[in-house]
């Protein structure tokens, strides 16, 4: 490819004034790192957590705060745990263009740094707004059909948003980026046969901790190819497909910056995204006829040919199962109404409530649910056209909603008041103490003010441990 991809990318790194991605960009960023502080709280308390502090306890010690914990490790396996935790609960952030969830790999890799060598709030939001830029556009080079061939976008593409955040809170030379770009490549993995296990939020771990890697070893002086990302044999030779084209990428950057268009969802219910529209169908007819529980007689839900090809769970076992299933998620929407962290546990998806539900629940890709969506080929399936609820109940009436945009998407952004009610949700899921978290909460909020980012999550330590972490 005669494209410098690499070169280009390595110089928007640098010499990008990101504010010029405009008034609001900064205030978005906020929102979307103390999202990211909660999620990342919530996959403390996950099941995902104690297998996961039982390894890192085996790599050596560290100086870094594992975030919901009381236990410390190295920069890399922090950045590992981070990054793990934020995407264990399917909880974290959606950028639908990669399709990703790029805060979970470039949160934890810049928090992973801001211990030893601290970091303000200020060159913080700088940092993820520039490498989530990077990131973004580089998707649109990559092309939709890599994500269909079954490859995970968060850890072949969100991985380089790290990179390049990390890069610029570094400043490193537009070589040095270059090869970190470079040795990134050499590790960028996910596959989706491993949605709905422990394994899947492991690949934004294990991004993170790349990135963390990458950008620590050129400051140590390693050297990789200059030109990895466009080379013969480089990384989109080997990850894209025919509609791979590394001149799409440059003219993108900046035009519009992605933070601000098209925006950063974030979720307000702990499942994959794919579900969200559907839920919110649900919870919409509730508002008309109240709980469908004891009325319904069929509930039908109509997506968009594809929208199912996360949700490979029709009779969920596990409650990570059941983050990857429509008729969980079309079930326990009417019997606990108001989703939580709990609504997804083990023990949740067993009830026998919801399983008499499932023969009621019929899900349909229909292709009509797709037809007035002029950006449908650039979308996730999550994203794309429109989903329909429909609830017929015993009374003879029949209920329809159609959802395009789920609560949280950019058109319909959560509020700080929502944020504020996920991040205690999240925080109690960990131990940590509701008054703790509300002023991490409020700290976050105003973060453009802090001078060192690792101030505000120092205290993020469960209530019961506190004591042993002081001493």
């Amino acid at each position: 490819m005669s494209v410098e991809l690499s070169l280009g990318l390595a110089e928007f790194v640098k010499n990008a004034d990101s504010s010029e991605a405009g008034v609001d960009a900064a205030e978005l960023a906020k929102r979307v790192i103390a999202d990211t502080v909660a999620v990342i709280m919530s996959g403390a308390g996950s099941d995902v957590a104690p297998a996961m502090l039982s390894y890192v306890s085996r790599m050596g010690a560290g100086s870094v705060p594992l975030i919901g914990t009381d236990a410390y490790a190295s920069a890399p396996a922090a950045a590992l745990v981070g990054g793990t935790f934020g995407a264990a609960l399917d909880f974290d952030d959606v950028l639908s263009m990669m399709p990703g969830h790029p805060a979970a790999v470039i949160m934890p890799a810049l928090f992973a740094q801001c211990y030893d060598e601290p970091v303000s709030g200020k060159a913080f939001i700088d940092a993820y707004i520039v490498g989530l830029e990077v990131g973004a556009k580089l998707s649109q080079g990559v092309g939709i059909r890599h994500y269909q061939r079954g490859y995970h976008t968060t850890g072949t593409i969100a991985l380089f948003c790290a990179v390049a955040a990390l890069a610029r809170r570094f400043d490193l030379s537009v070589a040095q980026t270059q090869m970190a770009f470079s040795l990134a490549a050499s590790t960028a993995s996910g596959i989706q046969a491993n949605f709905g296990t422990m394994t899947k939020p492991l690949h934004s771990g294990w991004a993170a901790q790349s990135a963390v890697i990458a950008v620590d070893l050129v400051r140590s002086g390693f050297t990789a190819s200059l030109t990895a990302l466009e080379d013969k044999g480089g990384y989109l030779a080997a990850y894209g497909t025919e509609e791979s084209d590394a001149s799409k990428v440059l003219p993108l950057l900046g035009k519009p910056w992605t933070i601000v268009s098209p925006g950063i969802a974030l979720k307000k219910f702990p499942t994959c995204y794919a579900t969200h529209r559907a839920i919110d169908g649900v919870a919409e007819i509730e508002k008309e006829v109240g709980p469908l529980l004891d009325q319904l007689k069929k509930l039908t839900c109509r997506v968009v040919p594809g929208a199912l090809l996360p949700l490979r769970f029709n009779r969920p076992k596990t409650g990570l199962e059941g983050k990857f299933s429509m008729p969980y998620g079309l079930a326990v929407a009417m019997v606990d109404r108001r989703l939580t962290i709990a609504s997804f546990e083990d023990t949740a998806v067993k009830r026998p409530e919801i399983w008499a539900l499932y023969n009621k629940i019929e899900v349909i890709e229909d292709e009509a649910c797709g037809v007035e969506d002029p950006d449908y080929n650039k979308k996730s399936a999550g994203t794309r056209g429109f989903v329909i609820v429909e609830a017929e109940l015993h009374d003879g009436r029949t209920i329809t909603r159609r959802v395009d945009v789920s609560p949280g998407h950019p058109k319909r952004p959560l509020t700080w008041n929502d944020l504020n009610d996920k991040f205690l949700d999240c925080a109690s899921s960990c131990g940590v103490d509701g008054t703790i978290a509300q002023s991490a909460f409020e700290a976050l909020k105003d973060l453009e003010t802090k001078e060192d980012v690792s101030a505000l999550l120092r205290p993020l330590i469960p209530s019961a441990k506190r004591t042993a972490a002081a001493e």
